[in-house]
């Protein structure tokens, strides 16, 4: 008898579409992809999110040591529900935050879009000594 690997999450793809269709619109909401990489000097995000119209559409914040991300993707025209036969793009609003591999400076970081990928440029900050020595009065 041949083994079938487990899939635990396989059976939820069949909830997930039968909530679509009861509720027309997508259940799930999907999330940016994001790739967090660092160098020597900076911080760098890079976020798949196609289909925004213009940088009004998404936020970005980072402070905390988190990255935020946040916006709307508009659909590119309306289509009835009756007519719609397979809906998988999302659209709609998204929010993610990502905790960031080092301090950074908030108010030098850049960000670009192209072809539907965000990329974050966030230098570094200096690190901050977690441990003082307070010396004392001693009188």
């Amino acid at each position: 008898m041949p083994l079938i690997p487990y899939e635990p999450l396989r059976y939820l793809e069949g909830a997930r579409s039968e909530m679509e269709r009861l509720f027309r619109a997508p259940f799930f909401r999907e999330e940016p992809r994001i790739d967090i990489y660092e160098n020597d000097r900076e911080v760098i995000a890079s976020c798949e999110i196609p289909g925004l119209r213009s940088k009004e559409d998404i936020h970005i914040e980072i402070g905390d040591s988190m990255l935020t991300l946040g916006g709307t993707i508009r659909r590119e025209h309306e289509v009835k529900d009756e007519n719609v036969y397979r809906q998988e793009r999302y659209w709609g609003s998204f929010r993610r935050s990502v905790p960031l591999p080092a301090p950074v400076i908030a108010e030098e970081s850049k960000a670009s879009y192209r072809n539907g990928v965000l990329e974050i440029v966030m230098p570094k900050a200096e690190p901050q000594p977690r441990r003082k020595k307070i010396e004392i009065d001693f009188h």
